[in-house]
């Protein structure tokens, strides 16, 4: 139950709080020491104080605020700041309400009734309702939004009709029982109906939302000035907390530098990092001044997916042999100094259904990867030792967004395909042009991550109908497979229990058979804070830090 009391008068105490452990759909990794239990200096005693400003550093920022126009992962933080969902995952990862109090689905569960929290407005000053809910559906699935995710989300929603101010019905094209997951979902929080009636272009800059803080300044590139939303007092239940945030404000600065964001964090520049290097790790690990934190994300681990859509990836051997080529235990140490999980799966082992006895097809065996390529008629080597055939040379052109380095983990994956004569080429490109690259479907392979609560992001990646069309895709390997299709709409519109785990196993060995590309490890979310910052919590959709009511010790 979302706790509708009063607000309590400044410095009041609240029930202690404490760093949720991830379990069903997030698991907390616990690698080199670290730990998903609480902040090992706060005193359980200790009574919060008020005011204040928590000054974060973020390795990125996501060019929009606006969570259903972007799939930024720094979103999964910030959007937390700002936005509220319809549902939460508690703290044992299952759904819960937040600014939906209740909601019934329908048998053919084609239909989901939503009973809406009373008395919750957006920071505009306009309401939250059943008609505003409605809207912010139609948000997400509008054209203009140019939504890269939240609309593949809510893909099987049709319309919606409102029974009276405060319960919105929902009608999908067929079963879907990912919906309420989605939902709860940092790119799916609620925007301000009356923005999007009116400035739905504004949101971007100044998205209005009915979370703990309000945007008060953003300076793309630069930062974001948060301020304490007054009035708040429906936070869902597991932050166990009631009323407006403690801190006054929270400062987000860009510090896109690894080495740089480590020192200002232990200078005490900042009180948080949400993406710590994990070259850092050890040494914040070894220093009782900070608390560390390294969990995998669920959804899709990082992986280099294979373009099957055109040569040489078209061809099954082409994308064994690569696979064999690479020896991912030694990129996954190279790259994450000992934190990060190698992963043969195209599933996080910390999503619901992940099938362990996946484990061990796809292997490191530069041999094989040899015998592959032969098979294939790749048998000649140029001068420079790569690989030839009817005189054109084994070329794997991978588009990156641009920097002042080559991206490491491409840098890596090219060393180790060379053993095996591929000539893996980076090229490096401005965002936008790399977005139209990858929309275009131009290019021989892209790496990337894909972290969702819900082990629906199988669908997501690697169903046909999510190949870029009318509506952007996420299917970037370009399978197309009919058996598969049918494995993952069977998945997808089971209830979550005997028959979703069957078809999801099945899903996770077809795509085994297919090698839609090289899964690498795991998806980590790594922060670190201040000792002296108490009762940060971490959300159980994301891994990542939740401020709301985090506090400064004096």
């Amino acid at each position: 139950m979302i706790n509708s009391a009063l607000h309590p008068a400044q410095n009041s105490p609240r029930p202690p709080r404490r760093i949720a452990v991830l379990t069903s759909l997030l698991v907390a990794t616990l690698m080199s020491g670290c730990s998903a239990s609480a902040n090992p200096a706060a005193d359980p005693a200790a009574v919060p104080v008020s005011g204040g400003t928590l000054d974060v550093s973020i390795s990125a920022e996501p060019g929009c605020l606006d969570g259903h126009g972007i799939s930024a992962t720094q979103q999964q933080f910030l959007g937390r700041l700002i936005y509220d969902n319809v549902v939460t995952l508690d703290d044992d990862g299952e759904i819960a309400p937040y600014l939906a109090e209740s909601w019934e689905i329908s048998d053919d569960g084609k239909t989901y009734t939503f009973h809406l929290k009373e008395g919750v407005t957006f920071s505009d000053g306009s309401p939250w309702n059943a008609e505003v809910l409605g809207q912010n559906f139609e948000h997400m699935r509008d054209p203009a939004t140019k939504s890269p995710l939240a609309a593949a989300y809510i893909a099987p929603y049709v319309d919606g009709t409102v029974i009276d101010e405060y319960t919105f019905e929902a009608h999908l094209e067929y079963a879907y029982t990912p919906f309420l997951y989605t939902l709860a979902q940092s790119w799916l929080g609620m925007n301000s109906g009356k923005a999007i009636e009116e400035s739905p272009e504004t949101l971007c800059q100044e998205p209005i939302g009915t979370g703990p803080f309000t945007v008060a300044d953003y300076r793309p590139g630069q930062g974001i000035s948060y301020t304490k939303r007054e009035g708040y007092d429906w936070a869902p239940e597991w932050l166990e907390g009631d009323g407006e945030a403690y801190l006054d404000g929270v400062e987000v600065t860009l510090v896109s530098e690894p080495v740089i964001r480590h020192q200002s964090l232990v200078s005490g520049q900042y009180d948080l990092t949400e993406n710590l290097a994990p070259q850092n790790a050890a040494a914040v690990q070894e220093n009782p001044a900070f608390e560390y934190q390294n969990l995998i994300r669920g959804g899709s681990p990082n992986v280099l997916s294979f373009n099957l859509n055109r040569a040489p990836f078209d061809d099954l051997a082409v994308r064994q042999a690569f696979v064999a080529a690479v020896d991912t235990q030694a990129v996954a140490e190279s790259l994450g100094f000992g934190t990060y999980s190698p992963t043969d799966s195209f599933l996080s082992t910390a999503s619901k259904y992940y099938d362990p006895t996946v484990e061990g097809t796809l292997e490191y065996d530069l041999d094989r990867a040899n015998e592959l390529l032969d098979e294939a008629g790749w048998t000649e080597r140029d001068s420079d030792g790569f690989r030839i055939k009817d005189g054109e040379r084994l070329v794997i052109e991978v588009p990156t967004v641009e920097s002042t380095t080559p991206s490491p983990l491409l840098v890596q994956l090219q060393g180790e395909a060379r053993k095996a004569g591929f000539d893996l080429q980076i090229i490096q490109l401005p965002q936008a042009q790399l977005s139209e690259l990858r929309y275009a479907g131009d290019y021989d392979a892209l790496a990337g991550v894909w972290h969702t609560n819900t082990t629906d992001v199988l669908f997501i990646r690697y169903h046909s109908s999510e190949i870029t069309g009318e509506r952007i895709g996420q299917n970037s390997s370009y399978v197309d497979d009919p058996a598969l299709d049918d494995l993952l709409r069977t998945a997808r519109e089971a209830d979550d229990g005997p028959i979703a785990e069957d078809a999801y196993s099945e899903v996770q060995h077809r795509l085994l058979d297919i090698v839609p590309g090289l899964p690498l490890y795991e998806n980590h979310s790594q922060f670190a804070y201040s000792t002296a910052v108490q009762d940060v919590a971490v959300d159980t959709s994301h891994p990542v830090p939740v401020l709301t009511y985090a506090w400064k010790a004096e």
